[in-house]
């Protein structure tokens, strides 16, 4: 059975998420030692924190502060994504588990997210959700092209060279 939300807690629901993902990013971008992975995670981070300032603007709660005294919370240290990205870290494979990590997570607000906009009444906040889900589907793009790059699998602008060969 599909919870049904309330705009307020589909929203808040989305306003934690996009933080986790956001701390998530920065953490990862911290830590990774390949140039192009970090800027990869850096601009992400910029991303969420787009998505994350959409959705505050339509919250009405008054719980979570404003905008700027939330972003600049703590990461949450015991959510799962947190906790995999630092045994990742410890391991010697760290930004490829890091990407994976990040597809799940991409995957799993698409997932989400697609539900709660089916069922928004509200047509506005429906809109925000809508336009989160097609640029977290781009997010997922963008990471898998990394992983592929990070992994030293063909990328996807080489695809058709190692075809016609």
């Amino acid at each position: 059975m599909v919870k049904q939300y309330t705009v307020q807690e589909a929203l808040k629901l989305a306003i934690n998420s996009e933080k986790e993902s956001m701390d998530f990013y920065r953490k990862a971008g911290s830590l990774t030692a390949d140039e192009r992975s970090k800027k990869v995670f850096e601009l992400l981070a910029n991303e969420e924190m787009g998505h994350l300032a959409a959705f505050f603007d339509h919250y009405q709660g008054t719980d979570l502060g404003d905008l700027e005294s939330f972003k600049a919370r703590p990461a949450d240290k015991l959510s799962a994504t947190h906790m995999a990205l630092e045994q990742a870290f410890a391991s010697e494979v760290h930004e490829q588990k890091a990407l994976e990590i990040a597809l799940q997570e991409e995957k799993s607000c698409i997932e989400q997210y697609t539900v709660i906009a089916k069922e928004m009444a509200d047509p506005l906040v429906r809109r925000v959700f809508e336009t989160v889900i097609r640029e977290t589907q781009k997010h997922y793009d963008m990471i898998e092209d990394e992983y592929m790059r990070v992994m030293t699998m063909v990328h996807q602008s080489d695809q058709d060279i190692y075809v016609r060969e």
